[in-house]
C-alpha cells in the first residue's frame, strides 16, 4: 500500500497540460553533454512530482521525492515539441506509482522514456527542422525580398502554429493515454511485457546512437598487401571500434568514474592516439 498522502490541492488536468506545454519549450535550457536533456526533462515533471509528495516533513515523503527527482536525471534526448507527449505520460506512470507502489515497477517510467526518444525524435525532427521550417522561411524569404512585411510574420506563423499545436495535443494525449491504458496494463502479465519490449526498443535506440554518433575508425593500413585494416573490422562487425570505445566508458561510468576523468581520458588519449595514427 502506498505511504504517500494524497496532495491538499490537486490541480486541475487544464493546468497540468500547460506545465507539459510551456515547460517542454524550456526543455533545451540546461543541456549538457552527459546526460543532454534530462535536467530539462525534470524541470518539465517537477510540479507532478511536487504534487505527489507534498508534506516535507514526512521523512518518508522526502525519501520518495528526491528517489522520484533522482530517477528522472537518467539521459533523455528527444525533439522539444514531442517531448510534451514524454512528459504527460511519465507524469501519469509518477502518478500511478505514487498510488500503488507495491505493485507498479518505477523502472518501467525510465524504460518507456527510453524507447521514445528515438522514434519522437525522428519523426520531431524530420517534420519541425527538416520540413515545416524550410517550407516557412522558404516562404518568407521569398516574400521579403519582394519587400513584403508578410515574409517574416509568415514565416514565424508556419513556424509556430504546428508546434504549437502538436506540443499542446501531445501533453494532453501522453497524459490522457497513460491514465486510461496504465490500469489495464498492471492487470495480468502485461506491464512486465511492456517492460520487456521498451527494453528491447530502448536498447536498439542506444545502439543505433552509437553507430551514428561515435565515428572512430583506424587509419592503419598496410602498402606492401594494400590490406586497409579498417575494412577488415567493418566485415567482422561494423562500427566495431565505435562499440568498444563506448564500452569501456560505460565500463568505467560502472566504476563510478567521475565526467571530470571521462573528458579528460577522452580528450588527451584521444590527441595521443591520434597521433601515434592507430585511430582516426
Amino acid at each position: 500500500m502506498s505511504n504517500t498522502k494524497a496532495a491538499p490541492n490537486k490541480r486541475s488536468d487544464f493546468k497540468k497540460f500547460l506545465q507539459f506545454f510551456w515547460r517542454s519549450w524550456a526543455i533545451q535550457a540546461s543541456w549538457n553533454y552527459e546526460r543532454q536533456m534530462n535536467m530539462g526533462f525534470l524541470y518539465g515533471i517537477a510540479p507532478t512530482l511536487d504534487e505527489l509528495y507534498p508534506d516535507e516533513s514526512d521523512p518518508v515523503q522526502v525519501e520518495q521525492k528526491k528517489e522520484a527527482y533522482e530517477r528522472h536525471m537518467a539521459f533523455y534526448n528527444c525533439t522539444p515539441q514531442t517531448s510534451a507527449f514524454v512528459l504527460g505520460l511519465a507524469s501519469s506512470m509518477e502518478e500511478q506509482y505514487a498510488a500503488d507502489r507495491d505493485n507498479f515497477n518505477p523502472e518501467t517510467i525510465n524504460a518507456v522514456k527510453t524507447s521514445l526518444m528515438g522514434p519522437l525524435s525522428g519523426v520531431g525532427d524530420s517534420f519541425f527542422q527538416g520540413t515545416v521550417r524550410v517550407i516557412a522561411f522558404g516562404l518568407g524569404i521569398s516574400l521579403a525580398q519582394q519587400g513584403s512585411i508578410l515574409g517574416p510574420i509568415l514565416a514565424i506563423l508556419i513556424s509556430l502554429i504546428p508546434a504549437w499545436l502538436v506540443t499542446w495535443f501531445g501533453g494532453k494525449l501522453g497524459y490522457t493515454m497513460g491514465s486510461k491504458y496504465l490500469t489495464k496494463l498492471q492487470s495480468g502479465n502485461l506491464m512486465d511485457q511492456l517492460m520487456y519490449v521498451c527494453g528491447v526498443v530502448g536498447l536498439m535506440v542506444i545502439g543505433a546512437m552509437v553507430a551514428s554518433m561515435v565515428g572512430i575508425t583506424t587509419p592503419i593500413a598496410f602498402k606492401s598487401t594494400g590490406l586497409v585494416l579498417q575494412d577488415i573490422v567493418d566485415g567482422i562487425l561494423p562500427q566495431a571500434l565505435s562499440l568498444g570505445v563506448t564500452m569501456t566508458m560505460y565500463a568505467l561510468i560502472r566504476k563510478r568514474v567521475s565526467t571530470g576523468w571521462l573528458l579528460l581520458i577522452c580528450i588527451v588519449g584521444g590527441i595521443i592516439i591520434n597521433a601515434l595514427g592507430v585511430l582516426a
